[in-house]
């Protein structure tokens, strides 16, 4: 699988609709519940493809408090809605090969006929290859950054509530906006209409996840892209424009360091 990171809502186990409510108790209780997506490749006519989710879907469970937290894979609506951008966006010659009109169109039905089935249904994770995108950071606060060793994997992520991160981002679009950066206010816009969707006693997640492996301990002890961003934002309220540059700048670089290893691979 592609190295990639993760923005994840969890919410509260009683926030879901009953049903659903029952099927993830049933789920908790499962001795062990599935820890990780099941893909298999489906190939299209010219011999390249995709890779589509197979198997029981499951969750990330979170125990905070004595509270049990849950951020739903969701990974067939993930995996079509990720389909449909790719095929808009084109992003190399040829890419239309491994996505042709025809299972295009058949990406769009099934979308379909899911967000009807369950309406309120939204996709609880955000995923990015290869990187971190700079806007997540404006979400998070350096203390709710946790560096740790798991099973002898360093493993870097942030944890903050729905509602903190819905806050941090109306300031920043409140700054960005009174700026000539408005343009990137609307990215984070964008961010705040998807947590809305969420119920505000929910827990969102940053994980860089399998982009760890590709950095050593060194440079993810040095990675404080959060509190950069947060400060680049408060310069950029007083005015400090030379303080701003440096900070972003920064970021922007050792996002584009680590997303240089894609061609290394």
């Amino acid at each position: 699988m592609v190295p990639a990171a993760e923005l994840r809502v969890f919410q509260p186990l009683d926030a879901f609709p009953p049903d659903e409510q029952a099927e993830w108790e049933r789920y908790i209780l499962a001795s062990p519940p599935p820890s990780r997506r099941r893909y298999r490749d489906r190939r299209t006519g010219e011999g390249l493809g995709f890779l589509e989710p197979v198997g029981r879907d499951g969750a990330s469970i979170k125990v905070v408090d004595g509270h049990y937290y849950v951020c739903p894979w969701r990974t067939r609506l993930l995996v079509l809605a990720g389909l449909l951008a790719f095929r808009e966006a084109a992003p190399f010659e040829g890419a239309e090969g491994f996505l042709p009109a025809a299972e295009a169109r058949r990406a769009s039905r099934e979308l379909r006929r899911l967000r009807r089935s369950r309406p309120g249904q939204v996709a609880t994770i955000m995923r990015s290859p290869w990187h971190v995108p700079v806007r997540w950071f404006a979400l998070f606060d350096d203390e709710e950054r946790l560096l740790r060793e798991i099973d002898g994997r360093h493993r870097l992520s942030y944890l903050t509530t729905i509602t903190r991160a819905s806050r941090r981002l109306e300031r920043a679009v409140a700054v960005l906006r009174g700026s000539e950066l408005g343009a990137i206010a609307d990215l984070l816009v964008e961010l705040h209409q998807w947590l809305s969707s969420f119920d505000p006693r929910s827990l969102l997640e940053l994980d860089y996840g399998s982009l760890c492996d590709l950095l050593t301990w060194d440079e993810l002890d040095d990675d404080h892209s959060a509190r950069e961003i947060q400060d680049a934002l408060a310069a950029l309220g007083a005015g400090e424009f030379p303080r701003t540059a440096e900070l972003y700048q920064a970021v922007l670089t050792r996002s584009a360091e680590l997303r240089g290893r894609e061609s290394l691979s």
